[in-house]
């Protein structure tokens, strides 16, 4: 009986070797509306290997948010102590607010070879690539169209109308920071966007610089031969 067949299991199915990883860093950003949240919502329910990074925020809660689970929400004393400490990845000021990322949980995460995903805008995503490139997947999220931008600021009805002036002039700003990303989605119909988010996570996962088992399962595999 060759070795090739004592490997395989009663029932005949061939068992999926397990081969180390790294986990990765999967940056989503784009102008506010472009309809961001709702796609990285559907990446985390579709994947249960990824989570969610948790940012610091000074800004108030919007209705429905939980603290911890969104946001962790701290005041301006609380989130300067943690830029001093050097506990945040990175950091950025959105209109008027700070937000930042946690350094612990990313690393024990990454160590893992457990994905953390990412909900944040361009400085943010500029920093993170700047420390831990290797382990950066970075997508942007365009709209459809102007209009359709608009008409989704607008339809949240959680911003009064000067906000939501604000975010659509600093739209085109954020927009043009686009070709510093890796891939970009246009988000016109959601299922197809999440399908092209979550074929990206995947073709990522399989970059073999981030197998970091793949050696000795290769050096094993010929050995039997």
């Amino acid at each position: 009986m060759s070795k090739s067949t004592e490997d395989k299991p009663d029932n005949g199915m061939i068992v999926e070797p397990h081969i180390a990883r790294r986990g990765l860093l999967y940056i989503v950003s784009s102008p506010s509306g472009a309809g961001k949240t709702t796609l990285v919502r559907r990446v985390l329910a579709a994947d249960s290997n990824i989570e969610m990074s948790v940012s610091v925020t000074t800004r108030a809660p919007r209705p429905g948010e939980r603290d911890g689970v969104d946001y962790h929400f701290v005041d301006h004393g609380v989130f300067d102590s943690m830029k001093g400490r050097g506990d945040l990845l990175e950091w950025a000021r959105v209109f008027d607010n700070y937000y930042g990322t946690p350094r612990a949980p990313v690393e024990a995460a990454i160590r893992g070879g457990k994905d953390v995903l990412f909900d944040i805008d361009w400085q943010g995503a500029q920093q993170l690539f700047e420390k831990m490139r290797d382990d950066v997947v970075r997508v942007f999220v365009l709209p459809p169209s102007g209009d359709v931008l608009e008409d989704r600021l607008k339809s949240r009805a959680q911003d009064p109308p000067d906000v939501v002036a604000k975010r659509m002039a600093a739209a085109s700003s954020e927009i043009s920071h686009w070709p510093e990303y890796d891939y970009v989605i246009v988000n016109a119909q959601i299922e197809q966007s999440v399908a092209s988010a979550l074929a990206i996570l995947s073709a990522e996962r399989l970059k073999r610089a981030r197998l970091l088992g793949l050696s000795e399962f290769v050096r094993k595999l010929q050995a039997v031969l």
